[in-house]
């Protein structure tokens, strides 16, 4: 694998409120999930709401579904501190994470191998395989109640996952790709009062599925790793079996999954594109 350096991405920077130098950043995806990499290697960054929407946006800012500051961790190593393009906070995210460990090997900030980080859903740890593709233990996997949710008037029965962050998934006889996820489906707020990632899913084997998915916070995304995660169980479970091995399908690509002994492990690519700076002023007006 050929590893390389990003522009200006390793230096410590001071970064206060109101700025006066560029903002670094990078931007990259894992399976079209894409994410604006905000290295605050001090810790020194303020980051308001206002800024990752600005940031987010696909028109007038740089574009993408979140953004991810790499921050110092009290535990050792970094933090993600990753933000949904709403603005909100979000507890883990799976394609973010696996972008996030590839950004700190290409750049040496960590020694490549098991790399150990921390996340608002507790520590994980992941490691940049030969390919460049990276696999990711996603930790506990815990299925839920059942539910329901709505696309256009059409319910459809799903079960609950928690994978550090809550899913509902929904197996359905209509082609995935046939739904208007443009807008909120419906759910039961009164099962998830913080929201909730809906999954749509059509079977196409013993260990393949197909999926669409409406993210908290941010609306349908090309590709979800915990949602891919949760998927991935709750199939499991309606074959009847614990732990195995399932490709899943976004419109972004392909992740291999794997459950065992109740938790996660996702494989999938890590694409770093680009990066640059933020121009101080721009990001001063949005704070």
């Amino acid at each position: 694998m050929r590893r390389r350096r990003l522009v200006g991405v390793s230096d410590p920077v001071d970064l206060p409120a109101v700025i006066d130098a560029p903002v670094p950043f990078a931007k990259g995806h894992g399976t079209e999930n894409d994410f604006v990499i905000l290295p605050d290697l001090t810790g020194r960054l303020e980051v308001s709401a206002d800024q990752v929407r600005a940031v987010c946006d696909r028109r007038a800012g740089i574009g993408g579904d979140g953004i991810i500051r790499i921050a110092p961790d009290p535990a050792g190593g970094y933090f993600m501190d990753h933000r949904n393009s709403d603005g909100s906070l979000a507890q883990m995210c799976g394609n973010g994470a696996r972008l996030f460990v590839r950004y700190l090997v290409d750049n040496d900030l960590v020694e490549a191998g098991q790399v150990e980080f921390g996340t608002r859903a507790g520590r994980r740890s992941a490691e940049v395989l030969p390919d460049g593709r990276v696999r990711l233990g996603m930790g506990a996997v815990t299925i839920g109640p059942e539910s329901a949710s709505s696309v256009a008037g059409v319910s459809f029965p799903g079960v609950a996952v928690d994978v550090g962050n809550p899913h509902l998934v929904a197996f359905i006889e209509v082609p995935v790709d046939t739904l208007n996820l443009l807008d909120q489906p419906q759910f039961d707020e009164a099962v998830f009062a913080d929201g909730v990632n809906l999954e749509y899913v059509n079977v196409l084997g013993p260990g393949e599925v197909r999926m669409r998915v409406h993210e908290r916070g941010v609306g349908e995304t090309r590709s979800c790793g915990t949602g891919t995660v949760a998927v991935a169980a709750a199939h499991l479970r309606r074959q009847g079996a614990v732990s195995g091995t399932v490709l899943v399908h976004v419109p972004g690509g392909t992740i291999e999954v794997g459950v065992e002994g109740g938790t996660g492990t996702i494989t999938g690519p890590a694409v770093v594109v680009g990066s640059g700076g933020i121009d101080p002023a721009w990001w001063n007006a949005h704070r």
